[in-house]
């Protein structure tokens, strides 16, 4: 496998970055999961847009424009000759010192590496998942802002441990003011009365391009979306609930705190529109044949 690391390929036992990197000190840098669906790059334009806000935000300068980290991400695609697959793109702060001072960074580092990715075992698409909420709340936006999708995943980390002491592989994170916020990697949405609803932005959520994609397809296909404060009755109320990321696509929650969630299978909506996104994201993308 070759890693793209800042203008060069190396081989994947070779590809390293300095021990004094930022990024690997302090977490201080931005990145995105992008996926590959036969030899076509996902909803690239978006990730790359996406990467520049998070890097701006964090007065981070990219070494390179938008049409070059493309051809950047293409050319490494080509060189592992990946069908299928997942992108991670990461862009450090650089080298620096031991101390916080980002401005006395070298140059950042731009890595990209490719693989095969399977989120969640097969079985848990067709049958869902069970799932429980976590005590450790959503970063507050005024903190590390979770538009911001930075490197510091150490929020994210400790949901995750949560939920694996809890024997489940995903959770539910809430935000300060105790609202159901996301997991703690995807977003989330309860079908009501055949409306798909998912929570606002501004309740601390990562804004996320399958999120996105899913709000589009819904509304295309004639559902009725709704971005909405969601609260946990509203979860263990709800017909359907499901979660949506890169990685995980779109993947069925069918229990969460003990309480069965609708019929306890998988349902009907949920089932349709990964279908939709599914065709969608095969079909799409950015092509490197």
């Amino acid at each position: 496998m070759k890693v793209f690391i800042s203008g060069k390929l190396y081989d994947e036992e070779e590809a390293s970055i300095s021990v004094f990197d930022h990024g690997l000190l302090y977490g201080d840098g931005v990145f995105e999961g992008i996926r590959i669906y036969n030899k076509r790059i996902f909803l690239l334009e978006e990730h790359i847009d996406r990467l520049f806000n998070s890097a701006k935000a964090i007065a981070l300068e990219i070494p390179s424009t938008k049409d070059e980290l493309c051809k950047n991400i293409i050319d490494t695609c080509k060189a592992n000759d990946m069908d299928n697959g997942y992108i991670r793109l990461v862009i450090t702060r650089g080298k620096g010192t031991l101390g916080l001072n980002p401005y006395l960074c070298n140059k950042p580092e731009i890595i990209i590496i490719t693989a095969k990715i399977q989120l969640y075992p097969e079985e848990l698409y067709k049958n869902g998942l069970k799932i429980v909420t976590v005590g450790t709340v959503r970063n507050h936006p005024e903190a590390i802002n979770p538009r911001i999708k930075s490197l510091n995943y150490l929020n994210n980390v400790l949901a995750k441990i949560e939920a694996i002491n809890a024997g489940c592989l995903e959770c539910i994170m809430l935000n300060h003011k105790g609202e159901v916020c996301e997991a703690s990697g995807d977003n989330i949405f309860v079908v009501c009365d055949n409306i798909v609803k998912t929570p606002p932005i501004n309740s601390g959520a990562l804004v996320g391009l399958t999120r996105n994609k899913v709000l589009e397809l819904a509304s295309l296909n004639k559902y009725k979306i709704s971005e909405e404060t969601i609260s946990r009755y509203d979860l263990y109320t709800a017909d359907e609930v499901f979660l949506t990321g890169t990685a995980a696509e779109i993947i069925s929650v069918v229990e969460i705190d003990k309480r069965k969630i609708g019929s306890g299978k998988p349902g009907l909506i949920t089932k349709e529109l990964s279908t939709l996104y599914s065709d969608y994201a095969k079909d799409s993308g950015i092509s490197f044949v």
